[in-house]
């Protein structure tokens, strides 16, 4: 009995550290990611189901760089940015990180809006929209950040059930192996686009000043004098790896879900998250439908929050306004008018004739953008001594931060052909 206390009470106090990480990670499968990942998995099966394996220690990597500049600056990315280096690189990532951001959440709130409506189609997508974004707001604006971050982490737990959808179908075990660990590329058009989607979701600008910024809020309630040693730096490097293990999982489980599923049942063309969820009802039964649902809606309320939270951090550290989750909103108005705006406009894309579907397109193409050149500065931020100290990158953090470089310059590269090419 008290080697069983022993291992609930060790569980029970990693849940407790866990925190900006797990977060970060949970909402890196928002709505959106989620239709990527299923038309991965629709339009090509199995054949994605690596990608997940190589995009962990990447996405790892990077969010861990963040992090250990938030906690040795006590400043988020956009107030580092602001201070070392020329104004305009500044604006300019302010210029491409804001629009992207905005479509992203309008595409979020509509996918939540349509997959509320499939759960009660005597209710309006449109009305269900509008009620989500309220909520959000609400929520925002009148919790204090601990209660927040509480929510958000406890609402993790939710996508638990991607986990799930797979084994409620017969899986081809061999077949799953196989596809796992010997990678498939395929040299076509459409191929290669879902490639760069899939990196384009799961690297994703937004998350780099998100994760900078809230590990300073998150040290603002730990002590009042931080000083940042080893332990604490060991404690975040578990947070983000556990976050980005547990959006790794959900990215894996979605494809094997579609790409057994809906790839076997002859459904390969998925433009949103309803329709996946949708094609899934016929094919894998209610329970399958039902618990996909319910994670596109869960995944949204973690994502969106991050979403708008990640572009005020940016305007208020770039302005030098008053900021942070743990302000009330008389303390920080600015910060949360630009969290109120960016929610508004977001909505306001699904009346003014921007399909959530174009949405996405356009918020990749601004990511695949803007993400090489962040991922550089971020790299020659954590190298630099005089910012960082003794806090600098290790050797397998910037192999994997050098790689996660290339790989996302040539999914810019190629995205930028794609779209302007056509071919």
């Amino acid at each position: 009995m008290k080697k069983k206390k022993g291992i609930s009470q060790r569980l029970l106090n990693f849940w407790k550290k866990l925190g900006p990480g797990l977060v970060t990670g949970a909402s890196d499968d928002d709505p959106s990611g989620i239709a990527t990942y299923s038309q991965a998995g629709a339009a090509y099966g199995l054949s994605t189901l690596w990608t997940s394996i190589v995009a962990f220690p990447l996405m790892a990597a990077i969010q861990q760089m963040c992090a250990r500049i938030g906690l040795v600056t006590s400043q988020g990315l956009t107030g580092t940015l602001k201070k070392n280096y020329p104004r305009p690189v500044l604006y300019l990532m302010l210029l491409f990180s804001f629009p992207a951001i905005v479509m992203n959440i309008g595409a979020d709130i509509a996918g939540m809006g349509a997959v509320g409506n499939l759960l009660f189609p005597s209710i309006d997508a449109g009305y269900f929209s509008v009620i989500f974004t309220l909520i959000l707001l609400g929520l925002i604006i009148y919790l204090p950040y601990q209660k927040m971050a509480s929510v958000l982490k406890y609402l993790c737990i939710v996508i638990l059930v991607y986990l799930v959808v797979p084994f409620l179908y017969k899986q081809d075990i061999p077949a799953i192996i196989k596809a796992t660990f010997i990678p498939t590329i395929k040299f076509d058009k459409n191929f290669i686009a879902i490639l760069v989607g899939i990196l384009g979701t799961t690297i994703s600008p937004y998350l780099f000043f998100w994760q900078a910024s809230v590990e300073v809020e998150e040290m603002k309630h730990k002590r009042k004098h931080i000083i940042v040693d080893k332990r604490i730096i060991h404690s975040m490097d578990q947070d983000v790896d556990f976050g980005m293990t547990l959006s790794g999982l959900v990215m894996y489980f979605i494809i094997l879900t579609t790409g057994t599923v809906l790839f076997n049942g002859g459904v390969h063309q998925i433009d949103t998250v309803e329709k996946a969820a949708m094609a899934l009802k016929p094919l894998a039964g209610n329970m399958a439908y039902f618990l996909f649902a319910v994670g596109v809606i869960g995944t949204g309320l973690i994502a969106i929050p991050v979403l708008s939270g990640s572009v005020s951090y940016i305007f208020a550290e770039t302005f030098g306004w008053e900021q942070g989750l743990d302000k009330k909103f008389h303390e920080a108005k600015a910060f949360y008018v630009v969290i109120a705006i960016s929610l508004i406009l977001g909505l306001s894309l699904n009346y003014i004739g921007i399909s959530p579907v174009k949405a996405l397109i356009y918020t990749a193409v601004l990511y695949g953008l803007t993400a090489p050149v962040l991922i550089a500065i971020i790299l020659h931020i954590s190298n630099n001594k005089k910012i960082m100290g003794e806090n600098v990158n290790g050797k397998v953090a910037n192999i994997l931060g050098f790689i996660a470089l290339i790989v996302m310059t040539a999914a810019a590269v190629t995205l930028l052909y794609l779209q302007f090419t056509g071919s």
